[in-house]
């Protein structure tokens, strides 16, 4: 079958090892509880550049379709979205904190193929609303930035909330969701184009990276980590909170912890979403008509073309993969 899949691991050169094109795969190729789901759209991810450079994926794995976002038919023809997050098959309840969890392209094959196969509790009944595009925009993205926001922040509809690095995937999902449940929602970034999209997005107001700011907000969404750990400390409200979920730029280089206590700050950590938040995300954008941000749509032949997008930082919202 078509795919896109990895051959090899480098930190230095993480394309060396990307391949687009057949991978034979036997008719079967997931355990049993697994279902076949026929790709219809599939997304990129900043978790594909890191397995290709290593990080979560193994080289006793590789070959390794990649890809943790998708939208497709079952072999019932239900349109379905996929839920990346694997638990174990015994494990209750959230599933993002399973010890034992993979995520797609770790432990089985990704979205970026024909075919793949997942537990069956990993498919989500996709909404007429949504194209398959929009739907595949969802499941890491759109899931981190809804459960950052509503289950994870507790921020009250009226607060400021500061996104940073507006551009990425959940940046553009926390500033399109933000502005829709009502918060007053200001961003940051390098570019001066990335801050005019993301006005149009909802945001009030856009800073660049690093800019003072007019007054301190209740919470920062912060992506980024080295590059802007600092600015996201010093932007909070006394008692503020800043939610992370990944650190694009590197480890923050000091946490400031004589800010945090004094200031008592809360700083919370935040990865994926559940099946159950992916329901409601779906159901969310359905009712309210807010849709991903795209900022290209590839045929899975050119995927290395989007690869190469997201390695140069030249996006404002998700690549999207058609099958």
């Amino acid at each position: 079958m078509r795919a896109v899949y990895a051959t090899s691991l480098s930190a230095e050169d993480p394309l060396s090892g990307l391949v687009v094109g057949e991978l034979p795969l036997p008719d079967d190729s997931g355990p049993a509880g697994f279902v076949r789901v026929k790709l219809k759209t599939s997304a990129l991810n900043h978790h594909d550049i890191f397995s290709l450079k290593g990080v979560g994926l193994a080289a006793d794995k590789l070959p390794m379709v990649l890809g943790g976002d998708g939208a497709g038919v079952d072999d019932d023809g239900n349109e379905v979205i996929i839920h990346g997050v694997v638990s174990t098959p015994d494990w209750r309840g959230d599933e993002t904190l399973d010890p034992k969890r993979s995520l797609l392209s770790e432990r089985y094959h990704g979205t970026m193929a024909d075919y793949v196969w997942v537990p069956a509790r990993n498919l989500v009944p996709k909404p007429a609303e949504l194209s398959f595009a929009e739907a595949a925009a969802l499941p890491t993205s759109w899931l981190t930035a809804y459960r950052m926001l509503f289950s994870v922040s507790q921020v009250q509809p009226g607060s400021t909330i500061l996104v940073q690095g507006a551009g990425g995937g959940v940046a553009t999902a926390l500033i399109s969701l933000g502005k829709a449940a009502g918060f007053r929602v200001w961003a940051t970034s390098r570019s001066d184009e990335k801050k005019a999209k993301a006005l149009v997005l909802g945001a009030s107001e856009c800073f660049s990276t690093g800019e003072r700011l007019p007054e301190r907000v209740d919470v920062v969404f912060d992506t980024v980590g080295e590059a802007t750990w600092s600015h996201s400390l010093k932007s909070l409200n006394p008692g503020g909170t800043i939610i992370t979920c990944g650190a694009t730029s590197g480890a923050a280089p000091s946490a400031d912890l004589t800010r945090v206590f004094f200031m008592q700050l809360r700083i919370i950590g935040s990865t994926m979403g559940t099946r159950e938040e992916l329901v409601r995300l779906s159901q969310f954008l359905a009712n309210t008509g807010v849709r991903p941000e795209i900022d290209s749509i590839y045929p899975l032949e050119k995927a290395r073309d989007g690869f190469q997008k997201m390695l140069e930082g030249d996006i404002f919202g998700k690549v999207i993969f058609q099958h």
